[in-house]
């Protein structure tokens, strides 16, 4: 737990502030006298006594930048000072967390329990006027999770807009993913395994697999067209004609999403490089698009036409660019959305409610992966992500259809070895010009 951030003490105070006013607004709605929020309770593997890797209730962390605290609470009611029910059990076969300490802690009654059952005692008598946020194995003795409704709607709607400490937490995040991004592409350039590039990052990143805010894809080659690649290969290939890293980082419950693909040597890599540097201009337009006001779906359908217009500049389609996103061949090379809501969660709630009182907004159609269907606003922070791959299954699939006779095959072929294309950064929208917070963390790094 970091105590030494002085810094952050009028952010956080302002942040605790507007999220005492969420509550209260929600509660009021929603017919609750008090809110509690559990951090939650480890899972345990079938027939085993291993628990799989301890993940906190975003709604926990939301209040305080506390992630390893498992059968600890947060109690707020109306008008009094939120209270932390925090559990240091008496136990010899783990590390038990650290008493809270840090910038937060003045901004909290805070109540140290031994076993999770003595939280009872510390929580509101009457479940029933109670709106009670998280798993159901969270659950005490007559104290359990409801998860209503009107309260969590309003909630994730308000978390879209994040406040100027969330994005502090979220600029940090980007630097440490940005400078763990550069030991990972040294460590490829000098011939390294998947896996080993892998272990390049966490270690640049001080960071474990369970610590980041998900599983790193590391791709060589082909496995570039695997979207969730996730296999890490222990042996480097013959030879390395490309590498996607899609890898991100936490800091104090918040994340980082970053997306870079780089071409290596040998005969072609000069064009495959010319095609990574067509799409990340293409990307830094998008960027510039997150505006207030502009429709994601939209800017997800502006995309498609540009990217079909790369492959045509670049000799993949004969066909125009209006003519393969209407034929539904821009899909085939760029088969997923444009990105997501990033922040507490790398997948942030939201991105299809149509209100605070809830609703979803569709997807187009034809777009069934998009993840985020609002009009942007400042506060929100969105990653964009396009891509271009060459999938066999999509490819053989367009290969049957009248539109398939406007691609250059050969030239599909020559690419296929190189797997795919993805540029990813982390933006928030503003009042005015976007900032990107990856591209600012990789300059960070440029002129440090």
């Amino acid at each position: 737990m970091d105590t030494q951030h002085p810094d952050l003490h009028p952010l956080y105070a302002e942040h605790l502030a507007t999220l005492v006013a969420r509550a209260d607004a929600a509660l009021e709605h929603a017919g609750f006298e008090h809110l509690v929020i559990a951090a939650g309770q480890p899972h345990y593997q079938f027939l085993d006594d291993r628990d799989y890797p301890f993940a906190v209730n975003p709604h926990f962390k939301h209040w305080l930048p506390v992630t390893r605290a498992p059968g600890s609470w947060v109690v707020y009611t109306p008008g009094r000072k939120p209270k932390l029910v925090y559990l240091q059990p008496r136990d010899y076969w783990h590390v038990v967390p650290e008493a809270p300490a840090g910038y937060w802690t003045p901004h909290f009654d805070i109540a140290i329990i031994h076993e999770p059952a003595e939280a009872r005692a510390h929580l509101p008598r009457d479940p029933a006027r109670t709106a009670i946020i998280g798993e159901p194995n969270a659950a005490l003795d007559g104290f359990a999770p409801n998860n209503p409704q009107g309260v969590l709607e309003r909630l994730h709607w308000w978390r879209s807009y994040k406040t100027p400490y969330e994005l502090a937490m979220m600029r940090v995040a980007s630097r440490i993913g940005a400078r763990a991004h550069r030991a990972a592409e040294a460590a490829f350039r000098a011939g390294a395994a998947e896996f080993d590039i892998h272990l390049a990052y966490l270690a640049a990143a001080r960071q474990g697999d369970n610590d980041l805010p998900y599983g790193n894809i590391i791709a060589l080659n082909e496995h570039a067209a695997v979207l969730h690649y996730m296999q890490l290969d222990r042996v480097p290939p013959a030879h390395a004609h490309s590498f996607l890293i899609d890898a991100g980082a936490s800091f104090h419950g918040y994340a980082s999403d970053i997306t870079r693909t780089h071409a290596g040597a040998g005969p072609g890599a000069d064009d495959f490089a010319a095609l990574i540097a067509s799409v990340d201009e293409a990307q830094q337009g998008f960027c510039a698009r997150v505006r207030a006001g502009q429709s994601y779906p939209e800017l997800h359908i502006h995309a498609h036409h540009v990217l079909a217009g790369i492959l045509k500049e670049h000799g993949v389609i004969r066909m125009s660019a209006e003519g393969a996103v209407e034929s539904g061949v821009s899909s085939v090379f760029f088969p997923h959305g444009l990105g997501h809501p990033i922040g507490l969660q790398v997948h942030d709630v939201a991105g299809f409610q149509a209100g605070p009182d809830g609703g979803t907004i569709a997807r187009p159609p034809g777009h069934p992966y998009l993840r985020m269907t609002r009009a942007l606003e400042p506060g929100m922070v969105v990653t964009i992500e396009p891509g271009l791959y060459f999938i066999d299954m999509l490819l053989a699939t367009l290969k049957d259809k009248p539109a398939g006779k406007d691609v250059d095959w050969d030239r599909v072929e020559a690419l296929k070895k190189y797997g795919g294309i993805r540029i990813e950064d982390d933006v928030v929208c503003t009042e005015g010009e976007p900032e990107n917070l990856t591209r600012g963390a990789f300059a960070a790094l440029h002129h440090a």
